[in-house]
């Protein structure tokens, strides 16, 4: 038995060495390989510089020199409004003073001070306070509501710090700038942001081009200065676009060019002389042109010309598309209004006009405005002498479009273009300038008459409430 069972290990013993030098020396190595379908990779581009140091920029020395040159504006007006209820229980009679305050930004070591015009309209007392807490009286200079600058003038007993002006037409989209200012009463406050557009229109109208920025501005920012890294004025800060009435994100500035033409001219002539190139248009996109029946999808397209304009001298033709005005391009009407803007009568301009496909360079000499939209009245322009001899006038501005809503009732009673209006509020008026005065001269509460002489010669005066 025990020979059988020693025979029995000893062939397993040989079976398991022979099944393991088989394993071993015999068969075939078995591999696992790793494999990926063929495909070409995605290319995305990588920046391959190593270790970019980023500074972010300083602030300091733009921020110091801005702050001592802003001031804090406020306007006091005397209430002559209905009285409260409050009023009648108190007794009280006399009229109320109410109170303003806004910021400007002094421009010269004489003490003129830029700002807005809404923040010092209707004042009957203005007065300046300075970063080292001088308040001083203001007196105003001159205003455009147009473009909302105003200019006031401080006498101080010392020479005062002042900000330069930059070129606002070289400022970029996305290059960094402070707004200072005083909101909520909040004075010398700084805050920063970047360029978010140039040449914004706010009113839908082509006649505003302001800079666009994301640096916060609130009530009371309203004059302040809105300046680059190297403390250069580029704008003066106006708006904000807001639901509330507080900053939610973007803000506007009135470029420093046309704040600093409109104060120039001030200062010359005592009002503002606006050149205007004497076109009508519209800007261009995909839809209007295919309106139009052209290829060009941008520029501004010249629906009309004014008569005896800067561009109908210079040869400026309907249907003319505008690409640049002195070498900047021009995509929207915004963009040639806020050039011209900076610009005064006189000046030069140089357009790259696009005509029957070819380009031409045309240069326009701007004129001045001499046309005028009277309220209830319609367009008016200054009166040649060959139509004031037509009508036995002296003085006068001629009709040449009559407004939409009140057509009717003017031609009934004889009045159509080229009617000679020879008096406004008892003002005699010889131009469309002596026009827009008497206009702004006016109070709300004060009727408008018109003194006018009719298509039959005859003088008429009408009072419109």
């Amino acid at each position: 038995m025990k020979k059988i069972l020693s025979l029995v290990l000893v062939s397993a013993l040989g079976g398991a060495l022979t099944l393991g030098a088989y394993k071993i020396f015999v068969e075939p190595k078995s591999e696992f390989v790793l494999t990926t379908p063929a495909s070409n990779p995605a290319f995305l581009p990588t920046n391959n510089i190593n270790n970019l140091a980023y500074e972010a920029p300083d602030f300091t020395v733009a921020a110091e020199n801005a702050v001592n040159a802003v001031v804090h504006v406020k306007n006091v007006s005397i209430s002559s409004g209905q009285m409260s209820l409050q009023d009648l229980f108190s007794g009280r009679t006399t009229p109320r003073a109410q109170m303003g305050t806004g910021s400007g930004v002094i421009i010269n070591a004489d003490g003129y001070i830029i700002t807005n015009n809404h923040v010092i309209n209707n004042s009957d007392e203005l007065s300046v306070t300075l970063n080292n807490n001088k308040t001083y009286k203001a007196e105003i200079v001159g205003s455009d509501s147009k473009t909302d600058i105003a200019l006031l003038k401080i006498d101080a007993d010392e020479d005062l710090p002042f900000v330069t002006f930059a070129d606002s037409d070289q400022a970029k989209i996305g290059e960094w700038v402070l707004a200072v200012g005083n909101p909520f009463n909040l004075t010398s406050t700084v805050t920063a942001g970047i360029i978010s557009a140039k040449a914004r229109d706010l009113s839908g109208t082509s006649s505003q081009s302001f800079i666009q920025t994301d640096a916060a501005v609130n009530p009371g920012n309203s004059g302040g200065a809105l300046v680059n890294t190297r403390g250069e004025l580029i704008g003066i800060n106006t708006a904000i676009s807001s639901q509330t009435g507080s900053y939610i994100g973007y803000s506007f500035a009135v470029p420093s060019n046309i704040a600093r033409r409109v104060i120039e001219d001030i200062m010359e002539f005592g009002n503002v002389q606006n050149g205007i190139l004497g076109i009508s248009g519209g800007s261009l996109n995909s839809e209007v042109s295919e309106k139009l029946g052209i290829n060009d999808t941008e520029g501004i397209y010249v629906d009309s010309v004014v008569e005896e304009s800067g561009a109908e001298k210079a040869g400026i033709k309907k249907g003319d598309i505008i690409k640049e005005i002195d070498n900047v391009k021009v995509s929207k009407f915004a963009d040639l209004t806020g050039h011209i803007g900076a610009k005064r009568v006189g000046d030069i301009v140089n357009l790259k006009v696009s005509r029957d496909g070819s380009l031409k360079n045309i240069n326009v000499t701007l004129t001045r405005n001499e046309t005028l939209t009277l309220p209830l009245v319609g367009r008016v322009k200054n009166a040649k002498q060959e139509d004031l001899k037509r009508f036995k006038a002296s003085n006068g501005i001629k009709i040449i479009e009559l407004d939409e809503k009140y057509a009717d009732y003017w031609k009934k009673n004889g009045v159509k273009e080229g009617t000679i209006i020879t008096s406004i509020n008892d003002s005699k008026i010889n131009s469309v300038d002596d026009a827009q005065e008497a206009i702004k001269n006016k109070s709300a509460y004060e009727p408008l008459r018109i003194e006018l002489i009719n298509a039959n010669g005859e003088k008429e005066r009408y009072n419109f409430r």
